[in-house]
Parts: structure tokens; C-alpha cells; sequence
């Protein structure tokens, strides 16, 4: 499985983003039009202004859904993950939240939607479990019209999943900013297709020890991470899936971590729950731009 290119060079000069987080190793010889990129980034994403037929335009014409392939989450979210917008999933452990990640860019790659960056943080990620799923799916036909042989075809699906072990919040800047000039400078790309999918399991795994005391800017960082997602959602049209855990609300009760600072941050939140000894799971909707919170679904992850 491929990987995410390393870091820059090391004689290179802060820069500081439209949106207020500071980059590590510009190369000199970039930092001038970086500096340009990020100007016309914070004019046109962070300070822009929307009126009414903007805002309809955008949700109606522009964006679009990539489906999970998982039916019951599909159908609840009118079709999938929303293109220019942060899902998250949550749930407790073993609820199936990977599974929905792995379901996602497997069905993405099958579909030959495009590109999908994988950002693992707790080492779930699983090509083995890819390749099952996308052996399972009924339609492996190439686009094009013709099929290819089995290893040719699983070949060419799992090459456009990217995989990426980041393990620290800063590890996730460094990651996030090399996205992000790939991206300005359209290299994110295999057999043509453009990036769009972007997911982090788990994202709580980076922020949720960075919160506490032990780091005084850690609520500025989580924010700083939240705002370079969403922004790399919208500009370049990207579904972020991100993954949370869940913790202890009073009285026997959970809810979702992260706190209060996070929780207005994705798009969509789904929260996910597992039947004891089962493969059936249940989606309920916490939060969503378009429809009623409570709405709940079941869905099957195959074994």
C-alpha cells in the first residue's frame, strides 16, 4: 500500500496559513507563492461572505455524495458522505466505526470515484480487509467497459487507496499541509482520478491528549486541525470522514469525546452502536445540514 510523501527539507522558514496555523519546512524558493496560495485561501474561504443564493447554489449545484456502500448509512444520509463537508462517525469500541471507513474507500475504489487518503492513527487500517471487501462487491467491472483479470483489477483498485500512519498532532500538521500543496498543485492523483475521500481513524486518537493540561494550546490546535479539514473539504470538494470514541457522560451514559469545542465542528455526526454477537448495526443521525437529528438506520458489515 502506498504512502504519503516525507517531509520537506530541513532549511526552510515557517509560514504561517490563511487560517492562522503555522507550517514548518516552506522551502525558500516556495515560500512567496505559498504565501499567495494561502492569501487568496483566507479571502476566499475564511472571510467570505455568503448570501442566501449562494448558500442554496452551493449545497444544490456543487456538492455532491459519495456513496459507503454500506445501505443503511447510505439511505439514512440520502446517498453518503457529503462532498465539501466533515462526517464524523462515533461510537463505542468494536461498534464498527473502522469497518465503515475501510467499507468506504473500498467502495470509493471500486467505483472508481477517485482517489482515497487514509490517514491511520491507530494502526486499523487493514489491506487484507480491503481486498475482501472488494472482492465481495458484485460490480468489478473496469469503467471503461471491459473487465480485467482478477489480480490486474484488485491491482489497480488498491493502488488508489493511500495509506498513512500518523501518530501525533504534529505528524497530522506536517501530513495535512503536504496534502494540501499536492493538492493546489493537482499531484494527488492515480490513473488520472482526483482525490475524494479523506479519512482520519481516529481522530480523537490525535486530539483527544493534546486537550488536557499537559499541552496549554491544545484546544488552538484541535481547532487549527479542524479548520484545515473542513477547508481542504470545500476547496477541493473533498468527503472527510473522521472517527471519534465515545466517553463517559454521568450516570451510566456516553457521549461523544472531544468536548464542546469539537462538537460543532463536523458537518454531520453519526453515531454508530453494534447488536451483541452480531453483524447489524444501527446509525442514528446526532447532527446534519439537512436533516432531523434522531433518524436511524440499520446496516449489515459483512463478515
Amino acid at each position: 500500500m502506498a504512502a504519503a510523501g516525507g517531509g520537506g527539507g530541513g532549511g526552510g522558514r515557517a509560514t504561517t496559513s490563511g487560517c492562522g496555523l503555522k507550517r514548518r519546512y516552506a522551502p525558500h524558493d516556495q515560500e512567496e507563492e505559498t504565501m499567495n496560495q494561502d492569501q487568496s485561501s483566507k479571502e476566499d474561504w475564511c472571510g467570505r461572505l455568503w448570501n442566501g443564493m449562494d448558500l442554496l447554489k452551493d449545497v444544490t449545484e456543487n456538492k455532491h455524495v459519495l456513496p459507503t456502500g454500506l445501505e443503511g448509512i447510505d439511505t439514512l444520509l440520502g446517498g453518503g458522505l457529503r462532498q465539501g463537508q466533515l462526517t464524523e462517525v462515533t461510537g463505542p469500541s468494536s461498534s464498527g466505526k473502522t469497518q465503515v471507513c475501510l467499507h468506504s474507500a473500498s467502495h470509493a475504489a471500486v467505483k472508481h470515484m477517485g482517489v482515497v487518503m487514509y490517514l491511520d492513527t491507530s494502526n486499523s487500517f487493514s489491506p487484507s480487509r480491503i481486498a475482501t471487501i472488494i472482492d465481495g462487491t458484485n460490480d468489478l467491472s473496469d469503467q471503461r467497459g471491459f473487465d480485467l483479470p482478477h489480480k490486474e483489477r484488485l491491482k489497480t483498485m488498491m493502488r488508489s487507496i493511500v495509506c498513512k500512519s500518523v501518530f501525533d498532532i504534529f505528524g497530522m500538521f506536517e501530513v495535512l499541509h503536504q496534502l494540501e500543496v499536492s493538492l493546489l498543485n493537482d499531484k494527488v492523483k492515480s490513473g488520472g482520478r482526483k482525490i475524494c475521500l479523506l479519512i482520519v481513524d481516529s481522530i480523537s486518537s490525535l486530539l483527544a491528549p493534546i486537550i488536557g493540561g499537559k499541552y496549554p494550546q491544545g484546544r488552538s490546535m484541535m481547532i487549527s486541525v479542524a479548520m484545515i479539514l473542513k477547508k481542504l473539504a470545500y476547496k477541493h470538494n473533498l468527503s472527510v470522514l473522521v472517527t471519534n470514541h465515545m466517553v463517559s457522560a454521568g450516570n451510566g451514559a456516553v457521549k461523544p469525546a472531544l468536548g464542546e469545542s469539537w462538537k460543532a465542528v463536523p458537518h454531520v455526526r453519526l453515531v454508530i452502536s453494534r447488536e451483541h454477537g452480531s453483524n447489524i448495526c444501527t446509525a442514528t443521525v446526532l447532527k446534519h445540514t439537512l436533516l432531523a437529528s434522531g433518524r436511524t438506520a440499520k446496516f449489515v458489515v459483512p463478515s
